[in-house]
């Protein structure tokens, strides 16, 4: 038993599926670390951790020194969740002959960079958390056996990038007592995903909790739908 209330930390927690998460981890009554670029303009978040155990911090997952100021503040606080959830579509112009190539690497930087630097960062504060997991949110869009169609080589490359950045995490953290694994939020109604996606922000939210609160040691290195069905790499 833990002698303290549980804690987790969020990126990209400002909107999107990022915030419900927050909305769902505050409903449980846990302690909420949520990172964002721009706190001042994170309205919604302040009114959701409003009056609730949680702090806000500024952090861009693309930038070395933003992570480091964040591992600094944090000191040793245990972290018994890490949600690296921050992530960008890429753009535009990530078709064969029509391909922004700075979008790419600035993807890449967010989207694969940003949750191993992370990672990197906090792994002591997760180590002594309890039932400590790293998830990183991944994409569906990121399977190599269930590809389907081309296109959008920005958004998949940096997505099957990730999920290979947490199986190797996974082999090669195994005896720091860390859960890794790697989730497929769903399509989602949100900027990225658009008003005719499935599933709604928090109906995303409620299930990922649900499966990550589920997850035990022979799911590590382990690549997930929300609902925790295992997805073929």
């Amino acid at each position: 038993m833990v002698d303290r209330t549980p804690s987790v930390l969020i990126t990209g927690a400002n909107r999107g599926v990022g915030l419900e998460l927050v909305r769902q981890y505050v409903v449980a009554g846990w302690r909420i670390h949520a990172c964002c670029r721009n706190p001042v303009d994170a309205h919604d978040l302040r009114d959701v951790l409003k009056g609730y155990d949680g702090l806000i911090h500024s952090l861009d997952v693309s930038d070395h020194q933003s992570i480091h100021d964040l591992k600094d503040t944090l000191e040793k606080e245990p972290i018994d969740v890490l949600i690296n959830n921050a992530g960008v579509f890429g753009g535009e112009h990530q078709s064969f002959g029509d391909m922004d190539y700075a979008a790419w690497a600035g993807a890449l930087e967010t989207n694969t960079f940003g949750p191993y630097r992370l990672t990197e960062a906090l792994l002591d504060n997760v180590e002594s958390g309890h039932d400590a997991r790293i998830v990183n949110i991944s994409s569906g869009m990121g399977s190599v056996t269930n590809y389907v169609r081309g296109g959008d080589y920005i958004y998949r490359t940096s997505k099957t990038a990730l999920t290979m950045v947490t199986l190797n995490l996974s082999y090669d953290l195994k005896d720091r007592g860390i859960i890794f694994t790697a989730f497929h939020p769903g399509w989602v109604q949100t900027g990225m995903g658009g008003a005719k996606a499935d599933l709604t922000p928090e109906q995303s939210a409620m299930a990922l909790k649900q499966s990550i609160d589920a997850l035990t040691s022979e799911q590590n290195g382990a690549y997930l739908n929300y609902d925790g069905a295992t997805i073929p790499w």
